[in-house]
């Protein structure tokens, strides 16, 4: 809804509170905030820039002197929670930004301190954001005023209120989505201390009509819908009722069921929550349901026959019309058909044409609905009532949030009766303008110059006049005999007040006028602009009346509700009942009675844009507003004197910087304080006048000028402040910086002084038992040297600590002292075992079988061959021939036997010794040695005897086998490069560790037929094997290591 976008929820400001003054140096980027310190106050542009440069900062409030002008911002504000509520309760008036709650607050205080009632005058259009400002200030006294339970209650009720009344009186038209369509005054009754302990609710002018009638584009009441949308399914299935609007003509005729802005489900939810907190019984309720379904069935309710004699088509609407309000059926339906009549003392019953039955019938939905109405607002007075006797006198602050001035492109009755409201507001409002301002002259001994201003009581007397004004002659056309139109009221009004200057009709006007005139229209020249009216209907709606039939219906029915609104009093009261006009000039006549009684404030509020938009500031529109508004009207009042008053303690604080006879305290009396200060600041006597307790100042330049002046000034102010804070500051620090050092040296000193005495006793003992120990060293233990043990204990172990070895072939271990000789051979154990274990956990399975297989070259030939050192940094390989190397024919014919070693080696020949290139391959059973693709020789590991090797640093070996087995030739000899690997691999294959014979001179081998070979080893500079003369194969080798 359009005024629920006008919402409170905000996060809290906690900044500190600045005089209303202190934002005229940033004038002119966010404009004044009051209009009266406008330089050019008659300019209507200058008006509403100010206004614009406002709304564009998001600052919606502004005032013109007490009265606060509300821009509705479309969107949420950050100004509305309870610390901002805290932040204006109890503070001056200008003291803070303008704003409903300073508003609200300065009514409350003025109740308090001066015991006089206080209302607050909320006008604007619709969708200005009238309803949510009344809302804001209720919440206001709900938070800040003091609360007990009942309190409690009654506030809460009071906040209930709202929505039931927005449900049932209000409606989406055109122009806000959430329109009050009625007027609303509303007594807040507080007691003796300030908390509110009742309320008392006055509506005005339910817009009945729309029962029956929307114009396209709008909806009816919003409770129809609600109850539609949001009712459980057994209530509508009670109710006779389907989840449709569209299935009821009442709810049709503004083709809108839907608004996107409004949720009718959860808003129901919060109906039916509020009735219960207001007080409304289970009974209740349902007979209130029954009452607003009835009013949907009947407008279903269709008509047919012929056409001077109307009956009723839709028997179902009847039964359920019958139920729901609880009358007869055949009584209901001849009462909608026909009308009774009493002639010379008899009754006759007259049927009724079509149109007059279907007039009828919305008649009845019309009343029906508009006493309800007014029933529910009595019992929710009934729930607020004050109830407490022992204390009768209780103050109060009013609220009335009314109809703003309408101008539409069709006017009708209603506009006008809410036109003429407002003439009479704003009548009031200019009387007790003028009549605060000449008050507070005259309290402060200024003299009164007389104000020229529009007097709108003219206006007022043309529609309010007895005999002449233009009600007096709408009833006098509705009561008089004969055929009475709206065209013979428009005529009797031509005839009456035609010649009165704020009345012109098309046949009075002159030819420009009739262009933009009908004939059926009449205009009047309010204060805020000419209005044209529509006649058509105007003597339907003044009547306002019911058929007595129907009136008797109702009082005879079983809803408690509708017998109390039908009081059957009217059906033996022979006077014709006031019109409509009528009705609303009295109310409006006692309203004006409550205004005047109490002391006023005002709240105007305008809205920027009808496409209800944020950001979007509509000038033409708001010029519109601000005139029909009269805000230019009450700027002018209100600057024909003095533009800014304050009183004398309150300027004097603020501005006495700017006087050095005043600065920085005037000890005199104010009055004296404030004449000196303005005379040295160069007042002219025209630009001020000094009152009792205030002083005048009339041009609003003057004070700008004053307040450029102290901006200016505050920087001076500023930086002698800031001198003099700074000295002072750093003045006290370092007194009490060297107070404080002072102590903290001198108890710093008695530490140090007592450490060292503490230090120089424990050193001494500590020699002295150490020297004791020495003595003492070689005897058991015992008191005198235990301090010497445990020390040399200890310092063997932390020099142990530090001495640890790295590795585990470091052997280094610190040599202990007697006493710990066993416990130290302990420890190195025991590390070597935990680094020896640390070094297991690292090695991988690859490495490990690495370190066997030098392992086991470690035992056979650690120390006993030449070139063994040689061999250990290089790791041994799996193969030294890849399958490329081997021919595929010996890998064909090795079959499924796996290859575990391959080498290159060089076998001699057993007869001649001659060098063949071969290739040595180790499988699990034997080993291969391979000419290029033949199979040479196959030795089985089983047949494998032993295994000679010389000592030198040459790579011949021997492999020992049976001479007595035909399948070999005797011992095979060959030379490898690698040959610790070799025969290590062959040691591994075979398991013939303990099968290497190393030999310092020569080995003896088998040749075939049991002939036995020698092969002699001697050193030499370099490697050389050559058949030797002696037959013998002569080896030659250098020595590399020295055994």
């Amino acid at each position: 809804m359009v005024k629920q976008m006008f919402l409170f929820k905000v996060v809290a400001s906690d900044g500190v509170r600045a005089m209303m003054e202190s934002a005229l140096t940033a004038r002119d980027r966010v404009g004044v905030q009051d209009f009266v310190l406008l330089e050019n106050y008659t300019s209507e542009a200058a008006f509403i820039e100010n206004l614009r440069k406002r709304f564009k900062e998001n600052l919606i409030y502004t005032y013109i002197g007490s009265v606060l002008v509300s821009v509705n911002p479309y969107k949420d504000l950050e100004i509305y929670t309870k610390n901002h509520m805290e932040r204006y309760r109890g503070v001056n008036f200008y003291e803070v930004s303008p704003h409903i709650y300073a508003v609200a607050d300065n009514s409350y205080r003025s109740m308090r301190t001066e015991r006089k009632d206080q209302c607050i005058l909320i006008s604007g259009e619709s969708g200005a954001g009238k309803t949510e400002a009344s809302k804001k200030i209720l919440q206001y006294y709900a938070v800040t005023c003091p609360a007990s339970e009942h309190v409690q209650t009654i506030k809460d009720r009071l906040l209930q209120s709202n929505p039931v009344l927005e449900a049932f009186g209000n409606a989406k038209t055109l122009r806000n989505d959430n329109s009050s369509r009625f007027g609303k005054y509303m007594d807040i009754q507080f007691d003796f201390r300030g908390a509110p302990v009742g309320g008392h609710i006055i509506n005005y002018l339910l817009e009945k009509s729309r029962v029956v009638h929307q114009n396209h584009g709008e909806r009816n009441f919003h409770i129809f819908y609600q109850l539609i949308e949001g009712g459980e399914e057994d209530l509508l299935r009670r109710l006779g009722l389907e989840r449709n609007p569209q299935q009821y003509q009442y709810l049709v005729k503004g083709n809108c069921p839907k608004v996107s802005s409004i949720n009718d489900r959860s808003d129901w939810k919060v109906v039916r929550k509020a009735l219960n907190v207001i007080g409304f019984n289970e009974d209740e309720v349902e007979e209130l349901l029954n009452i607003i379904a009835s009013v949907l069935h009947l407008g279903n309710v269709q008509y047919g026959g012929e056409e001077s004699n109307a009956c009723i088509t839709s028997d179902t609407q009847i039964k359920y019309l019958a139920r729901l309000l609880g009358v007869n059926g055949t009584v209901l339906t001849e009462a909608l058909t026909h009308k009774k009549i009493i002639a010379k003392g008899e009754e006759l019953m007259s049927p009724l044409n079509l149109e007059q039955a279907s007039s009828a019938r919305d008649a009845l939905a019309k009343a029906v609905y508009g006493r309800t109405f007014t029933w529910l607002v009595n019992k929710i007075n009934a729930s607020l009532a004050y109830t407490d006797d022992s204390y009768k006198h209780f103050s109060v602050i009013g609220l009335l949030d009314i109809y703003g001035f309408e101008v539409f492109q069709n006017n009708s009755f209603e506009q006008f009766c809410i036109n003429y409201c407002n003439e009479k507001l704003q009548q009031l409002f200019i009387e007790l303008t003028l009549k605060s301002e000449q008050e507070e002259y005259e309290a402060e001994g200024i003299t009164w110059e007389p104000v020229q201003y529009f007097n709108n009581k003219i206006i007022c007397d043309l529609v309010e006049e007895k005999f002449k004004g233009i009600i007096s002659i709408l009833d006098e056309e509705c009561l008089r005999p004969g055929d009475a139109s709206d065209t013979t009221f428009l005529e009797k009004l031509e005839d009456t007040v035609g010649g009165h200057p704020h009345f012109v009709t098309h046949k009075l006007a002159d030819g420009k006028t009739r262009k933009v005139m009908g004939r059926d229209e009449f205009r009047l020249l309010h204060y805020a602009g000419e209005v044209n009216y529509n006649v058509n209907g105007f003597l339907d709606k003044n009547n306002d009346l019911l058929f007595r039939n129907l009136k008797e219906v109702m009082c005879m029915s079983e809803n408690t509700i509708l017998t109390q609104c039908f009081d059957r009093e009217e059906l033996s009261d022979k006077k014709r009942p006031d019109t409509a006009a009528t009705q609303f000039k009295v109310s409006l006549a006692k309203l004006m009675e409550i205004l005047m009684s109490k002391e006023p404030s005002y709240v105007r509020c305008i809205k920027p844009n009808d496409s209800k938009q944020a950001a979007r500031f509509d000038e033409v529109l708001i010029r519109h507003q601000v005139k029909y508004l009269g805000l230019m009207e009450n700027l002018r009042v209100r600057r024909a004197g003095f533009a800014y008053r304050r009183r004398y303690e309150i300027f004097l604080q603020r501005y006495k910087s700017l006087c050095p006879d005043t600065w920085p305290n005037w000890q005199g009396k104010l009055a004296d304080g404030v004449s000196t200060l303005v005379k040295h600041l160069g007042y002219k006597p025209e630009e001020y006048k000094m009152g009792r307790s205030k002083i005048f100042i009339r041009f609003p330049k003057t004070l700008f000028a004053t307040e450029d002046a102290l901006e200016t000034r505050k920087h001076s102010l500023a930086t002698k402040l800031q001198a003099g804070w700074r000295g002072y500051s750093q003045k006290s620090k370092y007194q009490k910086l060297r107070t404080s050092a002072i102590a903290i040296q001198a108890w710093w000193r008695g530490i140090l002084a007592r450490r060292r005495a503490k230090r120089r006793r424990e050193a001494a003992n500590t020699i002295r038992r150490f020297i004791k120990g020495f003595i003492y060293r070689h005897n058991e233990r015992c008191p005198e040297n235990e301090y010497f043990l445990d020390y040399v204990r200890y310092s063997f172990l932390m020099k142990l600590h530090r001495n640890l070895p790295k590795n585990v072939l470091d052997k280094s271990w610190p040599t202990p002292p007697a006493a710990l000789t066993e416990a130290s051979e302990h420890l190195r154990k025991m590390c070597m075992h935990n680094m020896v274990w640390s070094y297991c956990k690292k090695i991988s399975p690859e490495w490990k079988h690495q370190m066997e297989q030098k392992m086991i070259a470690s035992e056979v030939f650690k120390d006993k061959k030449d070139n063994y050192p040689q061999s250990v940094p290089k790791l041994f390989v799996s193969t030294r021939l890849n399958g490329e190397d081997i021919n595929p024919k010996v890998l064909q014919a090795l079959g499924s036997e796996k290859m575990k070693y391959a080498v290159p080696v060089i076998k001699y020949d057993r007869k001649g010794y001659k060098a063949r290139p071969r290739q040595l391959l180790l499988t699990g059973s034997s080993a291969v040695i391979v000419e290029e693709g033949k199979i040479k020789q196959r030795i089985n590991y089983e047949a494998l005897k032993g295994i000679s090797v010389s000592s030198l640093s040459d790579g011949l070996f021997v492999l020992h086998v049976p001479s007595d087995d035909n399948k070999q030739k005797g011992d095979v000899i060959l030379q490898s490069d690698h040959v610790i690997e070799t025969l290590t691999k062959i040691m591994i294959c075979a398991d013939k560790i303990n099968s290497i014979n190393i030999n310092q001179g020569s080995i003896q081998f088998t040749v075939a037929q049991g002939k036995e070979g020698i092969i002699d080893f001697t050193p030499g500079s370099e490697l050389l094997v050559a058949k030797a003369k002696n037959g013998h194969l002569s080896v030659t080798a250098p020595r590399l290591n020295s055994r």
